[in-house]
């Protein structure tokens, strides 16, 4: 007899808990763009919201498409943390704007000094041209430096004040700790950077200007006007690059690999792939700084 009661007991225990909602569900949504936003904000906020990326790693976020379920998750969110000057992110508030009025929308890269949307590596001295690759309103890839990436955590943490002053103490320590890692990877890049035997490199699509900047290093990049580079324009990519002693060439993986590798066998170096929309964006500039270490 007793055992049948406490059968039943379990059992109508079972059900309770079944009808609870989930701590998931519990939580309100944040949308980011694109997966070192993710990093970031992930970062800071921990459980206390679900952190929705609408472009995948591996996907380009300059072109790329959106299913209905990211549409339906970035309309239930409170906040959507857009990178700053991708287009794409202009489509996203336009279509989501009517559904979603009160969508609190942030942009991390306020405050950043906006490299302009110009190619220099194919410049000509004698007719010094101005080769544009796309990115009208300014270079896009703001999260390719230490820099930059401290002052969109700096927008995101801010924004979390706004929509979530309770927390505060909790945000402002998860910040802390977040900037220490930062102020790290800085340091670990450094000590790599160190010990590179040349101050440039190549890459295909010119997306690390801002680290580029913040080291004092030189990007050249093979795509020239968005586009494959015609063969008197590879030819001198890579005389250029001879005379600098560059040894290593980046490539995305959603670029097409072929004319690196031509680059690549020519100067005698090595082809290093970069994923620069890594969750782990930390893993990824110490990466490049490695590269060019050539360790």
């Amino acid at each position: 007899m007793n055992s049948k009661i406490i059968i039943i007991f379990l059992i109508s225990l079972s059900l309770l808990s079944g009808c609870k909602p989930k701590d998931t569900e519990e939580k309100q949504t944040l949308s980011v763009t694109i997966e070192p936003q993710k990093y970031f904000l992930s970062s800071l906020v921990g459980d206390h919201y679900n952190v929705n990326c609408i472009v995948p790693s591996g996907s380009n976020p300059e072109s790329a498409d959106f299913t209905p379920s990211q549409m339906m998750a970035l309309d239930r969110s409170v906040a959507y943390f857009k990178i700053g000057y991708l287009g794409i992110e202009n489509t996203l508030i336009d279509k989501i704007s009517k559904s979603n009025p009160s969508l609190f929308v942030v942009d991390c890269s306020q405050g950043i000094q906006i490299i302009d949307g110009c190619d220099h590596s194919h410049d000509s001295h004698e007719h010094n041209n101005t080769v544009h690759y796309g990115h009208a309103g300014g270079d896009p890839h703001t999260w390719s430096s230490v820099k930059s990436a401290k002052i969109i955590v700096d927008n995101m943490y801010n924004a979390l004040l706004e929509l979530d002053k309770n927390n505060e103490i909790y945000y402002q320590d998860s910040y802390n700790e977040l900037i220490n890692k930062i102020n790290q990877t800085d340091s670990l890049i450094k000590s790599y950077l160190s010990k590179s035997p040349s101050k440039a490199f190549i890459i295909y699509h010119p997306a690390l200007s801002y680290f580029a900047e913040e080291y004092g290093l030189t990007q050249y990049s093979i795509e020239y006007e968005g586009k494959n580079p015609s063969p008197s324009q590879l030819k001198s990519l890579i005389d250029k690059a001879k005379s600098e002693n560059v040894k290593v060439v980046f490539i995305q993986q959603e670029y097409d690999i072929k004319n690196a590798e031509t680059v690549a066998e020519a100067i005698n170096g090595k082809i290093v792939p970069l994923n620069l929309l890594s969750y782990h964006w930390d893993e990824e500039m110490i990466k490049i700084a490695k590269a060019l270490a050539q360790e």
